[in-house]
């Protein structure tokens, strides 16, 4: 009997954990829905960004704010989904009169 071990391959460490993504329909000037975040649901991709104590600590006090006077029981990553959603969505639809656009000229 060895005692080695036994561990999972490559294809076991490397393989989809979501189903492929459909193809993404061509944009034919027609508006397209509003994005969503998508919420509460096991995520296969991640990002790491780095803020500022101040910027944590403003996330921390908008979530409690949602879940005090408007009864919304959110995590950090939920907001952060719902504000990337509103952002891209303002970008898609004013272009280089977006707020993204306009606040990164400012900087």
């Amino acid at each position: 009997m060895t005692r080695r071990p036994s561990l999972p391959g490559a294809a076991e460490l490397f393989r989809r954990t979501a189903p492929p993504v459909a193809d993404v329909p061509e944009h034919a000037g027609e508006p397209s829905a509003p994005r969503r975040g998508s919420g509460r649901q096991k995520h296969s991709t991640k990002i790491t960004v780095y803020v500022s104590d101040e910027e944590l600590l403003a996330l921390e006090h908008a979530r409690l704010a949602l879940r005090g006077e408007h009864g919304l029981a959110v995590d950090r990553g939920r907001v952060v989904r719902e504000a990337i959603a509103i952002v891209l969505d303002d970008l898609e639809e004013h272009g280089d009169a977006s707020s993204l656009v306009r606040r990164l000229r400012e900087q």
